[in-house]
């Protein structure tokens, strides 16, 4: 190839796109700079010109590309032509989102826990550490306490209330609560806000979310717990659900419980395929803690430990909500994913 047919070529590709019939800017863009375009194929058959003609070539060259782009970004920003409307076809639905699958297990969490007369509340997720640890009867050298478990936040310390923290759990609200009823019992609560906390597996979020349940008035014991619990277990997973407290120690209940749900992804066995259930490794799944609230935590809320008792628990609702039967999701990270393909499902 010389350089007059170079020219002659160039000169055909632009009368072919000035007479294009395609109006898809994407399909003319893959026909003509595409790597099967006809500028590709071109610019391979530079190598046959003469060198003491390549130098023209290739500003022949480039000048058809920056005609062929410009040409196509035109056709791309210029009104398309009104096509034929048939105005009796059935109109096409919109895509209609919908509410994020931990957001519909907080609203259903909230109505269940309504309709037995508890009120949704909602507390600080970034709050002095008096009500994320003093008041709850955790003192200074607790584990919990810990930078390596807890997010501390950069801000002036106060002389009173401490530092700073992202909550580690929703039981902050406790005596929150308390002060916001003036110290007068009855109470019954449900607070669902978002915790921080520095673990990252199959089974926890750095953050994540929880709700808390407090109830305080005269005469309330270990089997107003029970009952509430098994309520909730009724109610959330459905008739038959397996549920049982273990005795465990938390600083601001006593006494504290374990509460747990059997694991629906290896039906309570343990075992998936004779290999460990990596979401529940033993049949059982943890859902959080509960107890009798700790009279420490009602005298930091104004309240006689001598006439009032109380109840208080509290669960991730990402780890609750994963056992629901027919969900089969074994790493709770998914849910925060992103993925459209994970989250149209719900």
């Amino acid at each position: 190839m010389n350089l007059e047919e170079l020219q002659i070529k160039i000169k055909t590709i632009k009368e072919q796109l000035k007479n294009e019939s395609i109006v898809d800017s994407e399909l003319l863009q893959t026909k003509y700079l595409g790597k099967k375009g006809s500028f590709n194929d071109l610019a391979k058959a530079i190598g046959q010109i003469d060198p003491e003609q390549k130098k023209e070539a290739g500003k022949l060259l480039n000048e058809l590309k920056i005609h062929l782009t410009e040409t196509i970004e035109k056709l791309e920003k210029s009104p398309k032509k009104a096509s034929f409307e048939d105005l009796t076809a059935p109109g096409v639905k919109p895509k209609v989102g919908h509410m994020h699958p931990v957001s519909q297990a907080m609203e259903e969490i909230t109505q269940i826990f309504e309709r037995i007369g508890f009120s949704r509340a909602r507390y600080p997720e970034v709050d002095w550490d008096w009500y994320v640890f003093e008041s709850l009867n955790m003192p200074k050298s607790h584990p919990a306490r810990d930078e390596w478990e807890t997010f501390f936040v950069e801000a002036p310390v106060d002389p009173e209330k401490g530092k700073v923290v992202l909550t580690t759990h929703t039981s902050n609200g406790q005596v929150r609560e308390m002060e916001r009823l003036k110290s007068k019992p009855p109470i019954r609560m449900i607070n669902i806000a978002r915790c921080y906390r520095r673990q990252q597996d199959a089974t926890h979020t750095q953050m994540f979310h929880q709700f808390e349940g407090l109830v305080v008035d005269t005469g309330i014991n270990i089997q107003h717990l029970k009952g509430t619990l098994d309520y909730f277990a009724e109610q959330f997973y459905g008739p038959g659900t397996k549920s049982r407290i273990r005795p465990f120690h938390f600083q601001f209940t006593e006494p504290s419980f374990e509460v747990d749900f059997s694991c629906h992804i290896c039906n309570g066995t343990g075992k998936i395929n004779e290999e460990k259930c990596k979401f529940c490794k033993s049949g059982w799944h943890e859902v959080g803690g509960a107890g009798m609230v700790h009279p420490n935590v009602l005298k930091a809320g104004g309240i006689d430990p001598e006439k009032y008792t109380g109840f208080a628990f509290g669960w991730g609702v990402e780890r609750t909500y994963t056992l629901k039967q027919g969900l089969n999701i074994d790493d709770i990270r998914l849910l925060y994913s992103g993925d459209l393909r994970f989250l149209e499902q719900f």
